[in-house]
């Protein structure tokens, strides 16, 4: 009974400071910059400006699967996986294009040229210039989940349709956490608005 005791207290240690080093560390990593433009109850409004971002097409639209194999690929890349071995800053969120098939995206630091970025080993990363662009979100906690996504994808048209709110069929998942954060956990579901958003 006291090893299971000392075993529980240890282990309770460590998911401790697991947890603690991820809510710190989030504060250090580089965000997708954008401007409030309006809030409703449930969803805002956003401009977002113009970013480069790391990009792979996955041959699948079920996110469990899509959002492993795309976060393997373009993780090897940021963590070395390239032609000089450069490691790159990791930034949030991690995107996924909504498609047929999903595309998974990371944002590239702001302070590095895409001229000066090396070549993956991978050969399915591209690079994308995502313009400025104006979106509509709606955010929701926990572990994100095909079915979750969907929900959330539907409760966002439902609502740009009662305001008259005209959206383009360009919808991302927006993820937050790394699998290891529990605490605190935030997800999104945005679509790109029809032209300026006048509020």
């Amino acid at each position: 009974m006291k090893t299971i005791l000392i075993l529980s207290a240890v282990l309770i240690i460590i998911f401790t400071v697991v947890q603690l080093y991820a809510i710190g560390s989030r504060k250090s990593i580089e965000s997708y910059p954008f401007e409030v433009v309006k809030k409703y109850d449930k969803l805002e409004i956003r401009k977002y400006e113009a970013r480069l971002f790391t990009k792979v097409k996955l041959n699948s639209n079920d996110y469990s699967q899509a959002s492993s194999g795309g976060f393997s690929k373009l993780a090897g890349y940021i963590f070395g996986g390239n032609e000089t071995k450069q490691k790159i800053a990791m930034t949030s969120p991690v995107a996924m294009g909504l498609e047929d098939s999903m595309t998974m995206m990371f944002m590239v630091p702001n302070n590095l040229d895409k001229n000066k970025l090396p070549k993956p080993d991978n050969s399915s990363i591209e690079f994308k210039e995502e313009p400025a662009k104006t979106v509509a979100a709606i955010s929701f906690g926990g572990w994100a989940n095909n079915e979750k996504i969907e929900k959330y994808k539907q409760e966002l048209i439902k609502i740009l349709n009662s305001k008259d709110i005209a959206f383009t069929n360009s919808f991302y998942f927006f993820g937050y956490n790394p699998p290891y954060d529990v605490f605190g956990r935030k997800n999104e579901v945005i679509v790109e608005l029809v032209g300026e958003f006048n509020p």
